[in-house]
C-alpha cells in the first residue's frame, strides 16, 4: 500500500515555472514507477510524465516536452515535477500515481493522490 500527497500546485502566469512534490508513505517507494497525470475541466485525465523505479527512464507527453522534468528522490520517497515555460492549456488538476511499470496507461497504476490544482494564466 501506498499513499500519495502531491503539493506545490498553484496560480502562474503564461512563461512561468512551478514545481510539483509528491510525497509517498511507506517502505517500498523505491519499488515503484511514479507517474503523474492531469485532468482540465471537461475533459479525460491525460499522461504527463512517469520515471521508473530507479530514475534512469523517463518518458513524456509530447505536450510537455522539453518543458517538463520529472525526477525522484528514493531516499525521501518523493516525486517532483519541475514545469517550465507553461502555457495556458496547462491548467489542470495534476495527480501523481504510483505502479509497477513507468507507462503511460493510467490502470496500470493502482496508487493514486487527491491531486493539485494548477492554473495558468494568459
Amino acid at each position: 500500500q501506498v499513499q500519495l500527497v502531491e503539493s506545490g500546485g498553484g496560480l502562474v502566469q503564461a512563461g512561468g515555472s512551478l514545481r510539483l512534490s509528491c510525497a509517498a508513505s511507506g517502505r517500498t517507494f523505491s519499488s515503484y514507477a511514479m507517474g503523474w497525470f492531469r485532468q482540465a475541466p471537461g475533459q479525460e485525465r491525460e499522461f504527463v510524465a512517469t520515471i521508473n523505479w530507479s530514475g534512469g527512464s523517463t518518458y513524456y507527453a509530447d505536450s510537455v516536452k522539453g518543458r517538463f522534468t520529472i525526477s525522484r528522490d528514493n531516499a525521501k520517497n518523493t516525486v517532483s515535477l519541475q514545469m517550465n515555460s507553461l502555457k495556458p492549456e496547462d491548467t489542470a488538476v495534476y495527480f501523481c500515481a504510483a505502479g509497477r511499470v513507468a507507462v503511460t496507461t493510467m490502470r496500470t497504476y493502482p496508487y493514486w493522490g487527491q491531486g493539485t490544482q494548477v492554473t495558468v494564466s494568459s
